[in-house]
């Protein structure tokens, strides 16, 4: 079967389908059925392997963690905030006893204001997968 596949855009992170379906946690067939029926935008290389842009990965991310609400819940019992969005850091900017750390959830950027000890304690880094959680006129982060 041909797939069609896209460019993606110069600069862009392509992670390979196995790093992918860990990202989204998916499993390995999946991934690839994704890809086969166009769900997952792809990029073939010269060898015929496929590469997943980042971007694709963000933009599933949130809709691959809120599909079974029953299991997001248990993850987040101890929580009673409803409001979670599920993605990736991409910047901790972290500057004395305060740190800011930026949220990609579905392409849409969430920043948050944090202690940089709660970074420090949830090992925040670029490129790991978080929750913002939304409360009032607070955002905390959960790493997830």
């Amino acid at each position: 079967m041909k797939t069609k596949t896209n460019r993606a855009p110069a600069g862009e992170t392509l992670l390979r389908p196995r790093d992918a379906a860990v990202q989204l946690q998916i499993s390995y067939p999946t991934i690839k059925q994704w890809i086969y029926h166009r769900k997952l935008k792809a990029v073939k290389t010269p060898g015929g392997h496929y590469r997943i842009p980042q971007s694709e990965i963000d933009r599933l991310l949130y809709r691959t963690r809120g599909r079974n609400e029953g299991e997001r819940r248990v993850t987040y019992q101890r929580i009673s905030g409803r409001n979670q969005l599920v993605g990736r850091v991409v910047d901790v900017r972290v500057s004395g006893l305060m740190a800011q750390v930026t949220l990609s959830v579905g392409g849409q950027l969430i920043t948050s204001l944090i202690t940089s000890g709660a970074v420090r304690e949830m090992h925040l880094k670029k490129g790991q997968t978080a929750a913002a959680l939304i409360k009032a006129t607070e955002v905390m982060i959960i790493r997830v």
